[in-house]
């Protein structure tokens, strides 16, 4: 039987969790090879082939407004938050469903469940930043009230604190190794596998997170075509969680 963590334990996890989610964050919107830093400047009529190339790649990444680019920094928080949402979100809800093609044999796995509550608090942090929250303990209050039902005090999340009930081994994400992986794709892929890891140790708080409907769960059930039913379930799950996020995000600033 499940015994129900404490206030601080809770805080301690989701404090590692969203510590290990800023460094990719922040991968995703830096700029190495200074290809965005293009979108900020007027083409040059007299530039190289390379610079062309280089020119074009920049164009493309600034009409997708990837952070970063132009675009990106002209836009409101509202539309980063939509961003996050259809990009980070769905890539994490990918992963999150595909075990669902083998239908109810595997599609209800802890393992399936940790990986939705990784993703939820990827993009839960992701947003918030845009909304002004980059306290480490606001967030972490933010994401127990949000995806856990938890009413989390600044002096529960403590995240400097260690906690007899959740060990660094089961808790700590590897942010170095997630940061320096090569390609957003694999980056956001290992981030989720390596928050789920981060997270297990929340499993008595697994059915508080924001979940699917009934009938997509139903349909889950069903192998092959659960895959889509997950995915579908589990991303209007993220955008109801990312909508209570930002509705308490305004709600504690207008305070």
């Amino acid at each position: 039987m499940n015994v129900r963590l404490s206030d601080h334990s809770v805080a301690t996890v989701l404090g590692r969790a969203a510590g290990g989610v800023e460094p990719v964050l922040d991968l995703i919107a830096s700029d190495p090879l200074r290809i965005k830093a293009r979108t900020f400047s007027s083409r040059d009529p007299d530039r190289s082939a390379l610079d062309a190339v280089l020119d074009a790649a920049a164009a493309v990444l600034d009409a997708f407004t990837v952070p970063g680019t132009a675009a990106w920094e002209a836009a409101d928080a509202d539309r980063r938050s939509r961003w996050w949402v259809a990009r980070l979100g769905a890539l994490g809800t990918l992963a999150v469903a595909s075990p669902s093609v083998f239908g109810a044999a595997l599609n209800r796995l802890p393992l399936q469940d940790l990986l939705a509550l990784a993703n939820q608090i990827l993009v839960v942090v992701a947003v918030a930043r845009e909304h002004g929250v980059r306290d480490r303990d606001r967030q972490v209050t933010l994401l127990a009230a949000v995806l856990l039902d938890r009413d989390v005090t600044d002096s529960d999340a403590d995240v400097t604190d260690s906690d007899a009930d959740v060990t660094d081994s089961d808790a700590t994400v590897d942010d170095g190794q997630a940061a320096r992986s090569s390609g957003r794709a694999f980056a956001v892929a290992r981030l989720l596998w390596r928050t789920a890891r981060a997270v297990r140790a929340l499993s008595a708080e697994l059915d508080r997170r924001p979940r699917p409907g009934r009938t997509m769960s139903l349909l889950a059930a069903i192998p092959v075509v659960g895959v889509a039913a997950r995915y579908v379930g589990e991303y209007a799950a993220l955008r109801r969680a990312v909508g209570a996020s930002v509705e308490r995000a305004h709600s504690a600033a207008s305070r």
